[in-house]
């Protein structure tokens, strides 16, 4: 599909790095959540002049974490990387494009992500794609509901076209119904204990039980050729699947945050139809709610948190 992703993974947060190619990806946002934590997300609305991104950030950290994007800026730049500032013909500056975006994990560990763990994840991703899910890089300190997020990846075929997910799992709401001990994102996995459950506690339950800062963000991809309003639309398509596998979704203290880019290279003016973009929207929403459970599901128990692996039912 022409992206690659590099994680680096610290005791208690962590980096993750999306790279989109030498060329980039056109790109789009959509911020849902009450308490977002972004960088350039500005420039992604489709009336602004950039159109294609080197890469995305995501970060534990919170706003902390927005600091490792200076790590990736600064590694793509020493590899030529960037939008030529006097065009292509012109010799002169590139300057990368690094949309970021970072959950809340403060309540983990002291560790934040630096600009040097940024430039180290962008490395790892140049080297090769990294597949991993679960606790690693910017799912390190994840927390979802009362259970140990993470990253988690899915892919949704659409044929000709592919769609993927790259999400970092770390809501307010819960990802298991506490009736039924099962995941709301595939209720045909199998169900944990529900008492066990319901005697886990969360980070945040742990410290009060008034405050909850968390945040769901992440990464819709696909290698048909959008235009830059039309990964809007998959962004904007892409946050049902996090409203499918997490309950309460986008609340007033998530900082819910979906990209989504583009690889394919006929007219970004022009696009595809309204019915090839309308199957791709539904595909984000399946990829990203297949993501949010492969995240769980791949977790393990750490930094005071049960899992979902730890409780599973026997």
């Amino acid at each position: 599909m022409g992206f690659s992703v590099g994680h680096v993974t610290r005791e208690d947060t962590g980096v993750t790095v999306i790279y989109c190619g030498e060329q980039g990806a056109v790109a789009g946002v959509d911020v849902r959540g009450g308490g977002p934590g972004t960088r350039e997300t500005d420039l992604l609305e489709p009336h602004n002049t950039v159109e294609r991104v080197h890469a995305f950030l995501l970060a534990g950290g919170s706003a902390f974490g927005l600091a490792a994007a200076d790590g990736v800026m600064r590694g793509l730049e020493e590899a030529g990387i960037g939008f030529p500032v006097f065009g292509e013909e012109i010799p002169g500056p590139r300057v990368p494009i690094v949309p970021g975006a970072v959950i809340f994990d403060l309540l983990a560990g002291p560790q934040r992500p630096s600009a040097a763990d940024g430039e180290a994840a962008l490395r790892a991703a140049l080297a090769g794609h990294d597949a991993t899910s679960g606790s690693v890089g910017a799912g390190t300190g994840a927390c979802a509901g009362k259970v140990r997020g993470g990253v988690g990846t899915a892919l949704v075929d659409v044929s000709p076209f592919s769609v993927a997910a790259v999400v970092v799992a770390n809501p307010v709401g819960q990802v298991i119904d506490a009736e039924t001990g099962r995941l709301f994102g595939a209720p045909g996995a199998p169900a944990v204990d529900v008492e066990r459950f319901a005697a886990a506690r969360s980070l945040a339950e742990s410290f009060t039980e008034s405050s909850r800062l968390n945040t769901t963000i992440g990464a819709v991809l696909t290698d048909a050729p959008l235009s830059k309003a039309q990964t809007k639309r998959l962004a904007l398509a892409g946050h049902d699947g996090i409203a499918r596998a997490v309950r309460p979704a986008h609340s007033p203290l998530d900082g819910d945050t979906l990209f989504a880019a583009a690889s394919g290279v006929r007219s970004a003016e022009k696009g595809i139809g309204p019915a090839e973009l309308a199957s791709l929207s539904a595909a984000a929403a399946d990829a990203v709610e297949a993501a949010i459970v492969d995240a769980v599901v791949s977790a393990s128990p750490g930094l005071g948190l049960e899992a979902y692996s730890s409780l599973r039912a026997c």
